[in-house]
Parts: C-alpha cells; sequence; structure tokens
C-alpha cells in the first residue's frame, strides 16, 4: 500500500471497507431473493425482444406486464418464453409479438422439462453475451490503436433534446478536448416504466435515452475519435424506473459510462429501496460484463447537505457502493465514485478542505476512476466568479489525480451550456492541467497541518457513520434520513409494485455467465 501523504491509518480504512462489507452484504442477502418489472423487462431485451406495438408501448413491457397481471411473474419471463420457445420453436422476438397480438398465452402452455427450457434459451444467451463481448472489444481496439486522452478525462455534457444536434455538439466537443461526452437524460425519464422507442428529437433539459439514440450517438463518436485520433467515450444514465434496462441497451451499443447508483434514485427520485436496489444488483452486473465505468452520485448529497459538515456522508456511501459493486462484480477500476467540490466559496480556507476531500478520496480508493463533479450549488450568474470558481476546482483535481472530470460552465444556473461555454470550460482545464501537471508529485502535506487534520477526522466520522448503519442496516439508515438529510420510507416511493420475490422456477442464467466470463 502506498504512504498516505495525509497521514491517513490504512488500518482504520480496511476497518471502514470491511464495516460497508457487512452492510452491502445485508442488501444482497435481500437482493437475491427478489426480481422486479425492470430486470425481467431486461431479459427479454437480452433475448432479443424489442419494438413496440401499434399503440407505442415496448413489447418488453407488454410480454412482463402480462405475467404480472397474471400473478405469475415471480417464475420469471425466462422461464415462460424458454418454455414457449421449446413448445412453438418461434424466436423470443415472433413469442412476444404473438403475446402482443392477443395469440398466444405465455401461461397456459404445456410445461417442458427444465433441461429443454434452458437449451431452448441458451442460443439467444450466447447471441447476448457474444455481442456485448464484441462491442467491449470494439472499444479496446480503439484504446489500443488511436488512444485516449490523459487523466483527468475532460467529461462534459450535451442536452439539446434532439439527438441529430446533441451529435453537432458532441463531435464540436470532442474536437476541443472533450474525453467523454454525456447526453443528459430528458426531465423525468428516470420516472417512465418504460424505455421509449427511436431515435427522438424532442426532449425537455435533455434528449430521451432510446436505443437508436445511443447508436446514433456512438456512430457519432466513432467517427470524430478516428478524425481526431483519439477515443472519444459515451456516457448515459442507467438509473431510475429502467436501471438494468438501459444498461442493457448501453452495453448492447457500446457505451462506455453509465450514471448508476441506487441510493440516487431513491434519494433524490423518490423511488423505493427495495425497487432499485434489486435494479441496481443485475444493471452493474451487466456493466461489468460491459467494460462500462460507473458513475455514482454521491456528489448530489452536496447539493441539500452542507458540504463541509456532511463531508463523511459522501465517504461512508463511496465505500458502501464500493462494496455493492464488487458484489456485482465490477473491477475497482470501472468504479467512478462520485463525489464534488461544493463547499461555500465564503469558508475560510475552503479551497484547502476540498483539497484534503480530494486527496483523501483519492488515497482511499486508490484504482477506482472516481468523478469529480463541479460546483454548481454556490454558482451564482456571476460569469467572472464562476470561471474562478472552476479554475480553482480544476486545480484540486490535476494535484489530486481524479480520474473523471465533468468541468463546470460558467454560465451554470443561467442556462444549459452554449458551444461557446463548453469551449471555455475546455480551455481553462486544458491550461491548468498541463500547467499544473505533476504538482501533486511536487507538493507534500505538512504535519499536523489543516488539511491533514481535516481528511483524518472526515475519515474517522465516515467510520462511525458506517459502524450506526451497520447496527441499524441499510433500509433503516434510508428511512431516518441518514444521508443528504432525505428521509424514504421502506415501502413507500414509486417503483414498489414492481418487486416480486423469486418462485420454484425462476432462473437467470446471465448474471452467474457475465460474472464468471468478466
Amino acid at each position: 500500500m502506498e504512504r498516505s501523504k495525509l497521514g491517513l491509518d490504512f488500518n482504520k480504512v480496511g476497518y471502514a471497507k470491511g464495516v460497508a462489507s457487512k452492510i452491502a452484504n445485508d442488501v444482497q442477502h435481500f437482493v437475491e431473493s427478489y426480481t422486479t418489472v425492470a430486470v425481467e423487462r431486461t431479459l427479454c431485451r437480452l433475448l432479443g425482444i424489442d419494438n413496440v406495438d401499434e399503440n407505442g408501448a415496448p413489447l418488453p413491457n407488454i410480454v412482463v406486464d402480462e405475467l404480472k397481471d397474471k400473478g405469475v411473474l415471480s417464475e420469471g419471463v425466462l422461464f415462460f418464453i424458454g418454455n414457449a420457445i421449446a413448445e412453438t420453436k418461434q424466436t423470443p422476438q415472433q413469442i412476444a409479438e404473438q403475446v402482443s397480438e392477443g395469440k398466444l398465452d405465455l401461461t397456459t402452455l404445456p410445461v417442458h422439462p427444465k433441461y429443454e427450457i434452458n437449451q431452448a434459451l441458451q442460443p439467444y444467451i450466447d447471441a447476448a453475451l457474444n455481442r456485448i463481448k464484441s462491442r467491449r472489444a470494439r472499444r479496446n481496439n480503439y484504446l489500443n490503436t488511436i488512444g485516449e486522452g490523459s487523466k483527468p478525462y475532460i467529461y462534459v455534457i450535451v442536452a439539446t433534446g434532439n439527438i441529430y444536434e446533441d451529435v453537432v455538439q458532441a463531435k464540436a466537443a470532442a474536437r476541443q478536448g472533450a474525453d467523454i461526452i454525456a447526453v443528459i437524460r430528458t426531465t423525468g425519464q428516470s420516472l417512465l416504466d418504460y424505455v421509449p422507442f427511436g431515435a427522438t428529437t424532442e426532449g425537455f433539459g435533455g434528449t430521451f435515452a432510446t436505443q437508436e439514440n445511443f447508436r446514433i450517438m456512438r456512430t457519432a463518436l466513432d467517427e470524430v475519435s478516428e478524425e481526431v485520433g483519439r477515443y472519444v467515450r459515451l456516457c448515459n444514465y442507467c438509473s431510475g424506473l429502467c436501471m438494468p434496462e438501459i444498461a442493457a441497451m448501453g452495453a448492447l451499443e457500446g457505451l462506455d459510462v453509465m450514471l448508476n447508483d441506487a441510493l440516487y434514485g431513491i434519494l433524490f427520485r423518490d423511488i423505493n429501496m427495495q425497487r432499485t436496489l434489486v435494479d441496481q444488483y443485475f444493471s452493474r452486473v451487466i456493466n461489468g460484463y460491459a467494460g462500462v465505468i460507473i458513475n455514482t452520485g454521491e456528489d448530489n448529497y452536496l447539493t441539500t447537505a452542507d458540504a463541509f459538515d456532511e463531508a463523511h456522508t459522501v465517504l461512508a456511501s463511496d465505500l458502501i457502493n464500493e462494496q455493492l459493486a464488487l458484489l456485482a462484480g465490477l473491477p475497482e477500476e470501472q468504479m467512478g465514485l462520485g463525489h464534488a467540490f461544493e463547499m461555500t466559496p465564503d469558508l475560510e480556507n475552503g479551497f484547502l478542505y476540498e483539497l484534503a476531500q480530494a486527496q483523501m478520496t483519492r488515497e482511499i480508493f486508490p484504482k477506482a476512476p472516481l468523478k469529480y463533479m463541479p460546483p454548481t450549488k454556490f454558482m451564482t450568474g456571476n460569469i467572472f466568479r464562476g470561471q474562478i470558481q472552476d479554475a480553482l476546482f480544476n486545480q484540486i483535481s490535476i494535484w489530486t489525480g481524479q480520474g473523471i472530470q465533468l468541468l463546470g460552465m460558467i454560465t451554470e444556473a443561467i442556462h444549459t451550456p452554449f458551444m461557446s461555454d463548453r469551449y471555455l470550460a475546455i480551455e481553462n482545464a486544458k491550461y491548468i492541467f498541463s500547467n499544473m501537471k505533476s504538482i501533486g508529485d511536487e507538493m507534500e502535506f505538512k504535519e499536523d497541518g489543516l488539511i491533514r487534520k481535516r481528511a483524518q477526522q472526515v475519515l474517522g466520522e465516515a467510520v462511525e457513520l458506517l459502524e450506526k448503519i451497520d447496527k441499524e442496516g441499510l433500509f433503516t439508515a434510508l428511512e431516518k434520513g441518514i444521508f443528504a438529510n432525505v428521509k424514504r420510507p421502506k415501502n413507500g416511493g414509486k417503483g414498489l409494485s414492481g418487486v416480486t420475490e423469486k418462485g420454484a422456477n425462476y432462473i437467470n442464467p446471465f448474471i452467474e455467465l457475465m460474472k464468471e466470463r468478466m
């Protein structure tokens, strides 16, 4: 283990990870006994079921809703689809179309032996795994031939609402120096219990996440990557009520980075915690297999809670998220654990406290790329002050070796970024990243100084919080509002009706196969 510049006690760090592991294992014990409508729809999509009916309803929804309405979803969609393949010799897509047209009732077919059902499913399972594997190989080929930008990866957003306009802005940002393009989702999509179909041109504050939109943007970024001689990653959001479905779509279309955090959905979208923790597990298994870097949402805690007083909750959540991700087979190198530069600019020595927090996070998660988020809460519309805030944020990032840097925009709190705003943000970051490139190698922190003491204090408080959560359980802790000062009931929120305990016939071989072949 490397020496800590902050004088952190790595035995205490190891203890904290052990407590977080106990918390995560307790959650996992619950997760393994349940499935959800979103998990079942994901399995439909992995089998190749796609398209919509004449009313625009996605076929995966139609199949899963029919099983749910008949009270048999606990047996799982793969049991019924596999049985239908064995009985009818039709493809999953043909079966779904017949269900949609009312010509086939999956629950009234003669039940075939388990081995025949598994045998019927296997070609479709292999096809899905091979397609995702080939997308991962394509990314690796780009990285091995044209290469990538240096860390911190410069990460910017596009959010026009029109996928074709997004393409124009994304290509411009890539030419300006961006390494990751995130297509912001339209407002409210996280609360839709279905994924829209096809290319879309009308979003609100962002663009719908659809499989076709993923395909369009990935193709555009492949083109511009070859043009600029640097692989440009594509980011979207597998969060909300369709978390694993969108993870599967992203994996099939070659996305590289995904926002993926159940805790964010629970706290800020009031999604039921049972539902979203089950969904999160399968989505992370898929992301792990696809080589996708996940981004977690701890930075958002600091938009409602004070960044100085509640810094330990961010670290505690990162530690729990790390353990939940490990249980899903996600390597540390794919964990973009979140934190943010959100202390009030009026705080004396605020820069030093932010530096302590970022260095501490870097040392506790040495292999993780870490997602460092810019100032937003205290951006006022004063673009000159905003440029300074973003510059300080960029200095800390290069100083402490962050992995993924979402750039701040000088017009934050005014409007969705213009192309010129993005240009200035990239210029700011590139200037500082180059000019201060090796500062982290040169600088040490004063023994018993403010920075060291602050980091040790936050770690100590995070350990105390983890011990408390371990004693109560994560579900109870969330009910008490331990993160972001937001309270959510275990049996409340959106999506609870989509949670079902697994029955005797339930199968989902994708989990084992993806974790084995990772």
